[in-house]
């Protein structure tokens, strides 16, 4: 089973210098930076280190995951935020737990002590309100079903129809891009694949501006999982 780092970038060259070096590089089987735009020196850095690099084409982070899909390696992938959100040192515990069998394994910024120092109360109470949601409407047991911190199969991908763009119909709406984290958690738990997390603190970002759109992604994220409950079966099932 190979597992592929994936990094997504935008301008973020402060925290990949500060980041990136703590990750050994043994512990996966290709780093794979997946650059939004970037006009500082964050592609120079990622060539200056060796780094695999594509420059998304179309704008939205789940456009940029798609396009990158053609030059990922791994049976697994990580993603893996580079602004100081995300500890390297859980890499490790991450493959662990999908080498037991897993197909998802989250890394929760509010599981058994673990906290979340970027977190402001808008967007702590979106976390929770999102989370609650999805386990009370499919059945979760997520703590933090919103954070892009996590491992799983690449298959799922396909099995779960996140390159459909009719997933994301609630997006055109609120006239905005929505990642696929979310709707991951959701169809999971809809389908009852194997599904854990693990605890682990989210510091504060490193440099650079958040790229949060907090209104316009909380409202097509709860559009979208509220249309779950009518929509969608997994391929196969009755």
């Amino acid at each position: 089973m190979k597992t592929t780092l994936l990094v997504p970038v935008l301008n973020e060259e402060i925290g990949m210098r500060q980041i990136m070096p703590l990750i050994d590089r043994r512990w996966v089987d290709q780093i794979l930076v997946l650059d939004g735009g970037s006009n500082d020196g964050t592609v120079g850095y990622c060539h200056s280190q060796g780094f695999d690099v594509i420059v998304q084409k179309e704008r939205g982070l789940r456009h940029g995951y798609l396009e990158a899909m053609s030059l990922i390696k791994g049976d697994v992938i990580i993603t893996f935020s580079p602004d100081g959100n995300s500890l390297p040192e859980l890499i490790p515990p991450l493959i662990e737990k999908i080498k037991e069998g897993y197909d998802m394994v989250i890394v929760s910024r509010y599981l058994a002590g673990a906290k979340s120092e970027d977190d402001d109360f808008m967007t702590a109470f979106g976390n929770w309100l999102f989370t609650y949601t999805i386990n009370f409407l499919f059945g979760g047991q997520y703590t933090d079903a919103m954070v892009m911190y996590r491992a799983y199969k690449k298959d799922l991908i396909g099995l779960l129809d996140l390159d459909k763009d009719s997933t994301y119909t609630p997006e055109k709406f609120f006239c905005t891009r929505i990642s696929w984290e979310p709707i991951l958690s959701v169809r999971c738990a809809k389908t009852r694949l194997r599904v854990t997390e693990i605890p682990g603190d989210e510091p504060k970002r490193l440099g650079g501006d958040r790229k949060l759109q907090i209104v316009r992604w909380g409202l097509a994220y709860m559009a979208q999982i509220l249309r779950e409950i009518f929509y969608w079966r997994r391929k196969g099932s009755k």
